[in-house]
């Protein structure tokens, strides 16, 4: 995957970063400006239409054509004169706009990742080949499943889902794939689930030698499915390192309508308000027909919690009961990592932090590629102050899952200001994933302590369209702190921001 640059006169655009350069020194642009510029400079010489440049700087958002003039006279004090005197950016009467000048495209290759030393595997997601196309849920949570169960294995390093599923439907070179997940080894396969039975295929690749290490077919009854995937996972450990798996256990549910109600539910858990009420009902409906299905109460309890999170501010019953179901999936599966890092992570939030601590520490020792932890554990480090550990741990949740959700981006961000990494928190806070969490409050921040005021005030009122009901001192006494200076350094942003006190 290539990140273009674009130099035209004096500038260098990086539309991947977000960022403007003038002869080497940072020019303060705005999102939806630099959202503008990147479509004109793609096409320079293009009469690009007011329709297509409003959708560029405002997806799906409905906004009044003055906001375009606006921005692009904005664009056009901050370019100033083109090199012949005239303006880089021409209008088109009632049509729209075009750059003028030559523009130079450079490709930039995205950085190699190098291998790990243990033997490192992504489960690409395996095809539904059935003719129901509502079995893709059944075999994307095979495919997840697999992910898991090789994941708890402390020999191999293994790809998370986001990652893994980033790659579905490209059609692609096998070595171009991992090469761009860092990994040696590939697992594909597909699923066929149609009366009561199942027919599972899958192959093991070494991408570096091109061999195929292991394939096998599967044809059992549904009820096996827990079996098969038990299988596949040791013939797998055993072709990479020359052993039988020997993990303890996990918790399986005794229900397969419940199986695909939690399946269905942990795709929806990171989207809109009202997917989130729709996985709360299927998650509800998973532990009725299954009560000792411990993962389906560990989503149940991140969903409470995301729930006032997308309501806009915490509430002590959600809050109360996230931490009851948390509990409940971890005396039902002690061994499940995932059980663990959520309650380690609510733990935090009630300030009970030696517990959060002890869980985060067992999470890890259960799973050491489950990357969703490391970057919980990021979060809960950085507000104790630890500010390098925690850019260490989400560093690593990173390398293992290179494509992740989109709150990844804003602990991350969080981390590097914390650092007093300002540039980097902006250029990773201003990128399209961090901009569907609630990170503009530390983009704000970040901005404020760069002395570019007016952009910062711009993002801390976009902020508050969405959050109307922040104000500092709340989310500072809700926040985990252990740390005091740490605590006022973040104040301090916010209220040069212009965040409400």
């Amino acid at each position: 995957m290539q990140q273009s640059h674009f130099a035209f006169g004096p500038f260098v655009l990086d539309p991947g970063a977000g960022t403007l350069l003038r002869n080497g020194d940072p020019v303060a642009v705005g999102f939806r400006g630099l959202k503008l510029l990147s479509a004109l400079v793609e096409r320079p010489g293009g009469i690009l239409g007011k329709a297509e440049l409003m959708d560029a700087a405002w997806p799906g958002l409905a906004v009044e054509e003055g906001n375009l003039t606006v921005q692009i006279s904005q664009l056009r004090k901050l370019l100033g004169p083109s090199g012949g005197g005239g303006e880089w950016i021409a209008t088109i009467p009632r049509v729209g706009y075009r750059f003028i000048g030559t523009v130079e495209t450079i490709a930039g290759e995205k950085p190699v990742l190098p291998l790990p030393d243990e033997p490192s595997i992504a489960v690409l997601p395996f095809e539904n080949v059935g003719t129901d196309p509502e079995q893709g849920a059944f075999a994307d949570g095979l495919t997840e499943d697999l992910i898991t169960d090789l994941s708890r294995d402390s020999g191999l390093f293994v790809i998370a889902r986001n990652s893994s599923f980033a790659y579905r439907g490209k059609v692609m070179d096998a070595r171009e794939i991992a090469k761009g997940l860092g990994v040696r080894y590939l697992l594909t396969g597909s699923a066929r689930r149609a009366g009561g039975r199942v027919r599972i295929n899958a192959q093991l690749v070494d991408t570096v030698s091109g061999d195929h290490l292991w394939a096998e077919r599967f044809d059992r009854g549904l009820d096996d499915i827990f079996t098969v995937q038990d299988e596949v996972t040791a013939k797998i450990v055993e072709a990479l390192l020359g052993r039988l798996r020997a993990a303890p256990p996990r918790n399986r549910p005794s229900n397969i309508e419940a199986y695909d109600l939690c399946v269905r539910a942990r795709r929806l858990m990171d989207d809109t308000p009202q997917s989130a009420r729709e996985a709360h009902l299927m998650l509800t409906r998973a532990i009725l027909l299954d009560p000792g299905y411990a993962e389906a109460y560990r989503w149940l309890a991140m969903n409470h919690w995301m729930g006032w999170v997308h309501s806009g501010g915490p509430t002590q019953a959600a809050r109360g009961l996230a931490l009851e179901l948390a509990g409940k999936a971890v005396a039902l599966d002690p061994n499940d990592a995932g059980c663990r890092w959520i309650l380690a992570y609510l733990l935090a939030y009630e300030g009970r932090f030696a517990d959060a601590d002890a869980e985060f520490a067992t999470a890890i020792a259960l799973d050491p590629n489950e990357a969703d932890t490391f970057a919980a554990l990021s979060d809960i480090t950085v507000l104790a102050g630890r500010v390098e550990e925690g850019l260490e741990h989400i560093g690593k949740a990173f390398r293992l899952n290179p494509h992740p959700a989109s709150w990844y981006y804003l602990t991350l961000g969080q981390a590097q200001y914390a650092a007093g990494h300002y540039e980097a928190a902006v250029e990773t806070l201003r990128r399209d994933e961090a901009y569907g969490t609630s990170s503009r409050r530390f983009l704000a921040a970040s901005l404020a302590q760069l002395g570019r005021l007016d952009e910062a005030r711009a993002e801390a009122e976009l902020f508050l369209v969405g959050n109307p009901d922040f104000t500092t001192r709340h989310w500072a006494a809700t926040e985990p702190f252990r740390d005091e200076a740490t605590l006022a350094h973040f104040v301090d942003g916010f209220r040069k921001a212009g965040l409400p006190e």
